[in-house]
């Protein structure tokens, strides 16, 4: 790949539209004008840099193609540990496009069906549809030779998180198994390679007899031609024989001077979170500054979500101005409490309570003094905490009811747990020099009462013994004042 002429052409293309849709390969969008895209070459390396909700973002460039108005970017970053496909496509009406994805899952998950009839002769497929709720995922029910009826679950958005996918085969299960006319008691989930991995490690912490109900299959792709593999079930200690991912941490935890000056405006209600890449500064939970350092300069965008500026001499009244509507409308006594700054990342907003002081929680437990969201493989935990007898807590927050909240806590359990296992959380330190004790780690799961799924102990009880709950009910209005109003051990 000729850079310069690969440059030129790429900046061209973004030239060509005001506004672009970037997606990415999980299918979350963001709407970017075109000058908020940069295309540089660094070091003999093309460089993609844009800002979204995480902050901003530098990938290398690997590959691009333009096809039919889109242009596809393969990209990388962290020497290759990290590999995305972003697409950049030029923005259309939200109904056309809508029809547009109907049309294309409808088409993909006929072609799965294709795909299982050609896997399994003499059977027929009984029903191909798109699921009620969201359309994201494919239902297909198709009949044996021996008349028994087998129920296949996959995703055709291919923005679906794992969780999401068992919770959603899970419920479907439940539905199909109660049907009084031709009751099914199998359900497939067929992904492709990298969901299914996660898939078949999150099916492993499953009761067995779950396990037998729900079966994770892989669409093998490979010279063009497909196929269904189903391997063994994982149990949960072969998990432990996985080589964990390094722990990322920051190797500096210094606020920059824009940040500094920034919190000095209000000490209790701004926190900054660090990342390879610079800093995101808060307003309770809510992102509104996001800093980038290069050599020793600083540049800081502020806004809110899309809304976003360069801070500068010239900008210096709109960011207060900013600044003061955060004030008067992110707080419990809003005056409107139907304006954004109220209503945007409350999960984040209660987070930033806890991690501030997390005695509201417990007072037996200590926070990692790492002042960010610990990672583990990429992965974002809410809260990773010790208690004072040195067993290992992950804080699972939300504050609104989420079916699929047991399977994401039990997920992020499975990482700790193997970091925990190998030793490796104790050589980094993320507790400073106190002990973590050789127990397995517990989960807290955190809501406002009323904001747990009414599923909440069904879901928990599809989970293997091995892994504890408790769930920590708190008042409803947690932003006045933080108070737990009981916990409960979740599980029979």
């Amino acid at each position: 790949m000729n850079l310069e002429i690969a440059l030129t052409e790429i900046n061209e293309i973004i030239a060509g539209h005001q506004e672009w849709l970037l997606i990415h390969q999980s299918g979350k969008s963001f709407a970017l004008q075109n000058e908020e895209i940069e295309i540089t070459i660094e070091r003999e390396k093309i460089i993609l840099g844009f800002l979204d909700d995480k902050g901003f973002q530098l990938w290398r460039v690997a590959a691009y193609k333009f096809e039919k108005g889109t242009l596809t970017l393969n990209v990388t970053r962290n020497f290759g540990r990290e590999t995305e496909r972003i697409k950049f496509v030029p923005r259309i009406s939200s109904a056309d496009l809508s029809a547009e994805i109907e049309l294309a899952r409808l088409e993909k998950a006929n072609q799965i069906a294709l795909l299982i009839i050609a896997e399994n002769p003499q059977s027929k497929i009984m029903r191909v549809a798109l699921n009620k709720e969201n359309g994201r995922f494919a239902e297909i029910v198709f009949e044996q030779k021996t008349k028994k009826q087998i129920a296949v679950l996959t995703d055709v958005s291919e923005s679906v998180t794992t969780e999401m996918i068992l919770t959603a085969a899970i419920f479907w299960s439940l539905k199909l198994e109660i049907r009084k006319k031709n009751s099914i008691s199998i359900v497939w989930i067929l992904a492709e390679r990298k969901v299914y991995k996660n898939l078949r490690k999150l099916h492993a912490l499953l009761k067995e007899n779950w396990k037998s109900k729900i079966i994770v299959k892989e669409i093998l792709r490979k010279n063009a031609e497909n196929k269904i593999v189903a391997k063994r079930n994982l149990e949960i200690r072969d998990l432990w024989r996985e080589k964990p991912p390094k722990i990322s941490l920051p190797e500096l935890i210094e606020s920059s001077r824009t940040a500094s000056e920034i919190i000095k405006l209000a000490p209790d209600k701004i926190d900054v979170i660090f990342s390879k890449h610079g800093e995101t500064v808060r307003f309770c939970g809510l992102p509104f500054a996001r800093i980038r350092r290069i050599g020793t300069t600083e540049k800081c965008w502020f806004g809110i979500e899309r809304t976003r500026g360069i801070l500068n001499e010239e900008t210096r009244q709109e960011f207060f101005d900013l600044f003061d509507d955060l004030q008067t409308y992110r707080r419990f006594d809003s005056p409107n409490k139907r304006h954004d700054f109220y209503r945007l990342a409350p999960e984040a907003w209660l987070e930033a309570i806890l991690r501030r002081d997390i005695n509201l929680l417990d007072r037996n437990l200590v926070l990692s003094p790492i002042h960010q969201q610990f990672r583990t493989g990429g992965e974002k935990i809410d809260l990773l905490t010790l208690r004072k007898d040195g067993r290992l807590i992950v804080v699972e927050i939300k504050t609104q009811p989420d079916p699929a909240m047991i399977f994401q806590a039990a997920d992020y359990w499975r990482k700790i747990e193997l970091q925990r296992r190998k030793g490796n959380l104790q050589k980094a330190k993320i507790f400073g020099d106190l002990e973590i004790s050789d127990k397995p780690t517990l989960i807290f799961l955190v809501a406002p009462t009323l904001s747990f799924h009414h599923q909440t102990e069904f879901f928990a009880n599809t989970i293997a013994p091995e892994i504890e709950f408790y769930q920590f009910n708190l008042n409803e209005n947690w932003r006045e004042n933080t108070k737990v109003m009981k916990v409960l051990k979740v599980k029979e």
